[in-house]
């Protein structure tokens, strides 16, 4: 039996680069984090004491992984929702739990459900049945083309996603041959990108932190700037009740992070996810509380946390591989350049493109926090004579 005085167990099934940062949280709270890695090589594999290698898609690893642990929470959607109830009903629970994590997993579930709770959504509708193209061309004709072509399962960072500009037979054969389930939604034009990261205990506390403005490139998020500059303070009120709602009405226990669209028709559900996430990484530096340690105290049930901002405007900026895997070597730089700048690297290889860390800026004017994030990541994938784009992007004004 476990001594109480050594601090809760949490167990976080997947060894990605949320839980590595999950880590860093658990070590000031006390809280022992078990880690479920697939490799020993996994970004949270290189720096947690308490490791198990093991698919967290099989019910045997999940629990034995499970065994000993005070709750189990997530560090991706991927583990099967009967694998969740079973650990439960051994006695372990799982937080969030299999009925609210399923919105998270699938998108049509998810559309489903929050259209039901009048939640602003796309239009949207199943591709199935013995036509699956003829619901495809009636949907392009009834909203209009394009039309958003969408995996219901799996997909991030702009994989499963595809925009048609009009009927397109073979892909769609290809695509149903795969034993992908699919649906099509409107293609929203939308102004940007926002995202409303809350927090929900197993009590019913909830927290909201400030909205976001998210700012996407070939799909991936590249740059979070908190808070969103020049929102409306009633439309961001309204972004975190309409999270705080839907964390209730799921029964999430844990982190809630709701991608939003605002337009014309005001704000849009995009998608929803359940556990730490990329918009919510500024909070590490620019946060009272982390999204990181949040997660912990709301999957504990312990108090939750103050959201204020640790300055008037944060941006977070993505690192992306580049051609020259040293990222190291061009650390002198870069600190050199701004010592304010904070790096957080997610010890993953380097490949062109992929994620491999974040750097953050915090400060009183936000085109010069933005142009400072924007060099230092820059810096690190690219170096000195790497390119380097300028980019104009939402939210300069």
């Amino acid at each position: 039996m476990r001594n109480p005085a050594q601090g809760p167990v949490v167990g976080m099934a997947g060894g990605g680069q949320l839980a590595r940062m999950t880590q860093q949280a658990a070590i000031g709270l006390g809280v022992n984090l078990r880690v479920l890695a697939g490799s020993p090589d996994d970004s949270a594999a290189k720096v947690c004491a308490d490791v198990r290698i093991g698919d967290d898609r099989s019910l045997d690893d999940l629990s034995a992984f499970a065994k000993g642990c005070d709750v189990v929470t997530f560090d991706h959607e991927h583990v099967p929702g009967g694998h969740i109830e079973a650990v439960e009903a051994a006695g372990t629970p799982c937080r969030p739990g299999a009925a609210a994590l399923l919105h998270a997993q699938d998108k049509l579930v998810m559309r489903d459900r929050l259209s039901a709770l009048g939640a602003p959504c796309p239009r949207y509708a199943e591709v199935g049945g013995d036509d699956p193209l003829a619901i495809i061309e009636g949907f392009g004709r009834e909203t209009g083309w394009p039309v958003v072509l969408k995996a219901t399962r799996g997909g991030y960072d702009g994989k499963g996603v595809w925009v048609l500009d009009g009927p397109d037979e073979g892909l769609v054969r290809e695509l149903l041959a795969q034993g992908l389930s699919l649906m099509v939604e409107e293609h929203v034009p939308f102004r940007r990108e926002l995202a409303a990261l809350v927090a929900r205990s197993p009590h019913g506390q909830g927290a909201a932190y400030p909205i976001v403005e998210t700012v996407q490139e070939n799909g991936i998020c590249v740059e979070v700037l908190a808070p969103a500059p020049g929102l409306d303070e009633e439309i961001a009120a309204e972004a975190q009740r309409l999270a705080l709602e839907i964390a209730e009405r799921l029964g999430v226990t844990g982190l809630l992070a709701v991608e939003l669209f605002e337009g014309d028709r005001g704000l849009l559900v995009n998608e929803l996810a359940m556990r730490p996430h990329n918009s919510g990484h500024w909070t590490i530096e620019g946060s009272r509380t982390s999204q990181f340690e949040q997660h912990l105290r709301a999957v504990l049930d312990l108090p939750l946390g103050e959201t204020r901002p640790t300055a008037p405007y944060v941006v977070m900026a993505n690192v992306l591989g580049g051609d020259d895997p040293d990222v190291h070597s061009r650390y002198l730089h870069v600190m050199a350049h701004d010592p304010g700048i904070k790096v957080n690297l997610y010890g993953k290889e380097v490949r062109p493109g992929r994620k491999i860390g974040h750097v953050t800026a915090l400060g009183d004017d936000l085109a010069d926090v933005r142009e400072r994030a924007r060099h230092a990541a820059d810096y690190l994938r690219w170096g000195p004579g790497g390119p380097r784009k300028e980019t104009t992007l939402k939210g300069d004004a």
